[in-house]
C-alpha cells in the first residue's frame, strides 16, 4: 500500500500491527513518532526565516522554533550576531557595555537574549533564520514534506511508539535498527547536499 498521506499512515500501522482495534491511538503514535522526529531530524527543509524585532534584552521566539541557525541584524552595514551559550552571555555582560546595537546572542527557553541591549526606544529589525518543527499530521494538514520524502520513517518511527502500549512484540527490535538507519541515512544526505550546494557556489565565486 502506498502511504502517501495521514489516513494511509494510519491504516499501514493497523495493518502492520496487525490490530484493528486501534483507530483510537494510532494518531497518538504517530504524534510521539513526529516528537522524536523534531528531536532527531535537522534537514534543510526545516529551515525558516521569520523577522525579529529586537527593543529590549528579550524576544520571542517562532512557535515552532527548534535551533537557531543564525540572527541577522539590519543596520548599515548588515551585522551578524554571533551566537554563545548562555553561560558565556552571563561573563559578556560583566564586561561589555550594556547599551548599544546588539553584537551576541543566545536563547533561553522560548526568548532570544542579545547583548549588548538597543538603548531605550530603539527598535532593530533582523531576521532569525532556524530550524522549524516539522508539521504535524492531522485529518485536516494529511501530508508534509517528510511523509512525502520518506514515509519509511514515519511508518518505522510510529511502529516504534506502539511498543510500549503493547507491551510486546517481538519485531521491536527490527522496527527500532531500520528507523535509526533511516533517520542516519537521511541525515547524511542532507549533509552530502548541503556540501554540494557549497561546492556548487565556490565554483560559481571562482568564474566570475
Amino acid at each position: 500500500m502506498a502511504i502517501t498521506n495521514y489516513a494511509q499512515l494510519q491504516s499501514s500501522i493497523a495493518s502492520w500491527l496487525l490490530r484493528s482495534d486501534l483507530t483510537a491511538v494510532i494518531p497518538d503514535f504517530i504524534t510521539l513518532a513526529e516528537a522524536q522526529f523534531n528531536r532527531e531530524i535537522r534537514n534543510r527543509k526545516m529551515i525558516r526565516r521569520a523577522t525579529a524585532t529586537i527593543d529590549s534584552q528579550y524576544s520571542a521566539v517562532p512557535s515552532d522554533w527548534l535551533q537557531n541557525v543564525d540572527l541577522v541584524i539590519e543596520t548599515n552595514p548588515i551585522t551578524t550576531l554571533q551566537f554563545v551559550t548562555s553561560e558565556q552571555l552571563d561573563r559578556l555582560r560583566g564586561s561589555t557595555s550594556t547599551n548599544g546595537s546588539p553584537s551576541v546572542y543566545t536563547v533561553v527557553g522560548q526568548e532570544l537574549e542579545v547583548l549588548p541591549v538597543p538603548a531605550d526606544n530603539s527598535t532593530l529589525t533582523g531576521e532569525l533564520t532556524y530550524y522549524g518543527k516539522i508539521e504535524v499530521l492531522s485529518d485536516t494538514n494529511t501530508t508534509n514534506w517528510l511523509l512525502n520524502s520518506s514515509p519509511d520513517i514515519y511508518l518505522y518511527g510510529t511502529l516504534l511508539q506502539s511498543a510500549p502500549y503493547l507491551v510486546e512484540d517481538a519485531r521491536v527490535n527490527l522496527w527500532a535498527g531500520i528507523y535509526s538507519k533511516l533517520i542516519n541515512d537521511l541525515n547524511i544526505a542532507d549533509s552530502n547536499a548541503r556540501i554540494g550546494d557549497s561546492t556548487l557556489r565556490i565554483r560559481a565565486t571562482a568564474l566570475q
